[in-house]
């Protein structure tokens, strides 16, 4: 692809534009994400979207999926990860044992624009901003730097071998290198404290906080709605055994999608406790199952989570995944975009008691995980350093799984493109605001619900 061509054909300047919405409103597009998931939670969805417009946004990947369509686009696709917003990055275990930064929800990958990954991002940020109540300079700021970041991560990986883009990644070293100098003195603390406290998350911290121990084996402690064991989700003994069958049946055909030693690995687990977890915001009413197992002994366990997961929210704009299987779709982008990926991580159809077939991916309910808590982020800068280190790591992504040198070329050197996907995350973020406040009216109506807070 010659430069030339995509910017006369897509001046850089478009990407500032917002298309006027045609079709359903967000309320709309918002609410039909409800079918099918479980009806006792989808209040509780409901609330957690309206807590502000950046909880809205993080719920309304399908409306944005929807907004996203009608925007110009140089014509290069990459494997999105369809829900690049600042709260879907952070911290995990690599099987080497090293903390690593990267990408960490594919519910919505598929392989689409690269434009849509880096506007949502570019969006989320401007949201969250507001809601820190950053001022109009600041923000605008915080947002051209972090499209700068994408766009200057993506001329260095254009440069890079084929390997050496595979093989790069954002360990601990890497991430503080990246933000740790640009941050006040206090900020830098909290930094170091939150990834200290990463390496604390793993399956015997699960064990102390999920469970208590009964006849000398762990059980899950219920706390619901979040966490439900199955005994308490399906008290008459025969359906639970159909639930239990079920899970089983899974799990056997999940063992097959890992690969040969890590089946071997599983294999020296056995299934003890079961419960229903809630997981999220976008995800709540989707099921989602913590799986208990026991290896050589109480203190060997090891917490997995089956996830549901459905089409794509961009399928309608895009078409549809090659894989037919969600959980298939799901696990595959994930190996695609991320450096390193958990050592259980699979997949799995099956069909419920209820007669309804289901698609799940599975991987470790925590394994070093930690995340930065948008909410907490106090001052400009550090929002700023941590946009930054999430646009190098989605450029990353973007360069393994497509074109670098088009997208990069595309770019170019000057800040055209950054200034326009700045404009459009302020209108976006004013679309948003919008948005919120009518489906918080919506609630107040009575025309959806939400659980009492």
């Amino acid at each position: 692809m010659s430069t030339g061509q995509p910017r006369r054909t897509v001046p850089r300047s478009s990407h500032s534009e917002l298309p006027d919405r045609d079709g359903p409103d967000a309320v709309s597009i918002a609410t039909a994400q409800d079918e099918g998931r479980i009806r006792d939670l989808v209040p509780l969805r409901h609330s957690r979207m309206a807590v502000s417009p950046f909880a809205f946004f993080r719920g309304a990947a399908a409306v944005m999926a929807a907004d996203l369509a009608a925007t110009p686009v140089s014509g290069v696709r990459v494997q999105l990860c369809g829900d690049a917003h600042l709260s879907n990055f952070g911290f995990f275990a690599s099987p080497e044992r090293r903390l690593v930064f990267d990408v960490n929800d594919f519910d919505e990958t598929l392989p689409g624009p690269w434009e849509w990954d880096i506007k949502r991002l570019a969006a989320s940020v401007e949201v969250a901003a507001r809601d820190r109540g950053f001022a109009d300079g600041e923000r605008r700021e915080i947002v051209t730097s972090t499209v700068r970041a994408y766009r200057r991560a993506m001329r260095g990986f254009a440069g890079m071998s084929n390997l050496d883009v595979w093989y790069a990644i954002a360990d601990e070293r890497h991430a503080r290198a990246m933000i740790e100098g640009k941050l006040p003195r206090g900020a830098r603390r909290r930094s170091a404290e939150r990834l200290a406290k990463a390496r604390t998350r793993d399956h015997r911290d699960s064990l102390t906080r999920f469970t208590t121990v009964q006849d000398g084996l762990p059980r899950i402690v219920a706390d619901p709605p979040l966490v439900v064991p199955l005994h308490s989700l399906v008290p008459k003994p025969r359906v639970r055994r159909r639930v239990v069958g079920m899970l089983e049946t899974m799990l056997a055909g999940y063992r097959e999608s890992l690969q040969p030693e890590r089946r071997w690995l599983f294999d020296q687990y056995r299934l003890t406790d079961i419960a229903q977890k809630v997981v999220g915001v976008g995800s709540v009413g989707n099921r989602c199952w913590m799986l208990l197992f026991i290896g050589r002994d109480a203190g060997d366990p090891l917490f997995l989570q089956a996830k549901e997961c459905g089409p794509s929210v961009l399928e309608p704009y895009l078409g549809d995944a090659d894989h037919g299987h969600d959980g298939q779709r799901v696990v595959e982008g994930q190996r695609l975009m991320q450096t390193v990926s958990d050592i259980f991580l699979g997949w799995q159809r099956t069909t419920d008691p209820d007669g309804t077939s289901r698609d799940y991916y599975v991987r470790q309910l925590r394994d070093w995980k930690g995340s930065v808590d948008v909410a907490e982020i106090e001052d400009p800068d550090t929002l700023a350093s941590y946009a930054g280190m999430c646009a190098w790591t989605l450029a990353r992504a973007h360069a393994r799984t497509g074109d670098r040198a088009a997208i990069a070329a595309y770019m170019g050197s000057s800040d055209a493109f950054d200034e326009a996907v700045a404009t459009f995350a302020g209108a976006y973020a004013d679309r948003t605001e919008a948005d919120h406040a009518a489906f918080v009216a919506a609630i107040a109506a009575g025309r959806t619900s939400a659980a009492a807070s």
